[in-house]
């Protein structure tokens, strides 16, 4: 039997042909998008809605590592990371467009795996694929997606509202996606010394599926609505959690003071942190690619949100002289520092 896999060059469909082949089974969900793909742009009509747009670039290289990274679940990412950024703004997406730049090291095959992440996204957040570009790359590939949500007037929610004795909330655990990164990363470093040698990837499954497949947290923002609840400020986790935190309080200006113990954090996250001699901690604060939601809400809303079992109040909001403060475990508080993203050296 003949395993060798099909290779079908780009080049044999030239750019509008490819474009045809990843568009022509694409099916509208929303009866807000009147014009899809094949114009010259998408017509959207959101009957009276605020609109909300975001756009986030994926580079190899720099955002995502081909040698463990499947292209079926960067495709899946590179859409949930930008849903994520919606939902932090309480609104719901709707559309997106994607946009590839690609060399020739990649054959139709390898896109349509890249596009059946993106399909498979679009179809589990019931969102329409709505147009994009694509182009030539000299080197690797880069993703971008912008979508598009709605949100009723007056209901978005910015980093700019959060104040004095505010209760500060986070949704899931942290740190797992980061320390999901460091196992791949471990594991491809001793692929490059000893290629048969197989990869030591067993009980971790949770903390490599934060990384390489999260999902953004449209189930917290229904129930929070649900639960009549509207933050008054909100985030998601993308750059860590004291990244996040001191954006939400430059914002608003204010201050925080978050404690050490309420920060949760799985047990893989932990034991690969051991593992690695990594203060578990750390991943949590400065790791990012979590995509959880961070988010204030007034004191009078705490019993409508103490038992829900997928958020916890780590802290609460304080006067803007008080500065960004971690609370450790002896009570005293510690200055936060926001690392983030900072492409210089990558």
């Amino acid at each position: 039997m003949d395993n060798t896999q099909q290779r079908t060059e780009l080049s044999s469909l030239g750019e509008f042909g490819l474009i045809d082949h990843l568009t022509n089974k694409i099916e509208l969900q929303h009866a807000s998008t009147i014009k899809g793909v094949g114009d010259d742009a998408a017509v959207l009509d959101f009957e009276g809605k605020q609109i909300v747009v975001t756009t986030d670039l994926l580079t190899e290289g720099i955002h995502f590592n081909l040698m463990y990274v499947p292209l079926k679940h960067l495709g899946y990412k590179a859409v949930v990371v930008n849903l994520s950024d919606v939902f932090a703004m309480n609104a719901e997406p709707k559309q997106i467009t994607v946009s590839i730049a690609i060399s020739s090291k990649f054959s139709v095959e390898a896109i349509d795996e890249l596009y059946s992440g993106i399909h498979l996204a679009c179809e589990k957040y019931g969102i329409d694929l709505v147009g994009g570009d694509t182009t030539s790359s000299m080197t690797g590939l880069t993703i971008s997606i912008t979508a598009i949500g709605e949100v009723e007037k007056n209901k978005a929610v910015y980093r700019s509202g959060a104040q004095v004795n505010d209760l500060i909330c986070v949704s899931g655990d942290l740190g797992g996606a980061y320390m999901g990164l460091q196992l791949l990363e471990r594991e491809n470093e001793v692929f490059k010394v000893n290629p048969k040698e197989q990869p030591k990837l067993e009980g971790y499954d949770y903390i490599l599926e934060r990384q390489l497949k999260p999902e953004a947290r449209g189930d917290v923002v229904k129930a929070l609505k649900k639960l009549d609840i509207t933050p008054t400020a909100m985030i998601d986790i993308s750059d860590g959690l004291s990244s996040e935190i001191m954006h939400i309080c430059k914002n608003s200006k204010v201050g925080c003071a978050i404690y050490e113990e309420k920060i949760q954090m799985d047990y893989q996250t932990k034991k690969m942190a051991d593992e690695l001699s990594i203060n578990p901690l750390v991943a949590a604060l400065n790791g990012g690619e979590d995509y959880e939601l961070l988010f204030t809400i007034s004191m009078s809303d705490h019993d409508k949100i103490k038992n829900d079992p997928d958020i916890t109040i780590i802290g609460h909001i304080t006067e803007e002289t008080s500065g960004t403060n971690l609370i450790i475990g002896d009570g005293n508080a510690v200055p936060l520092t926001a690392q983030g993203w900072n492409p210089v050296g990558k």
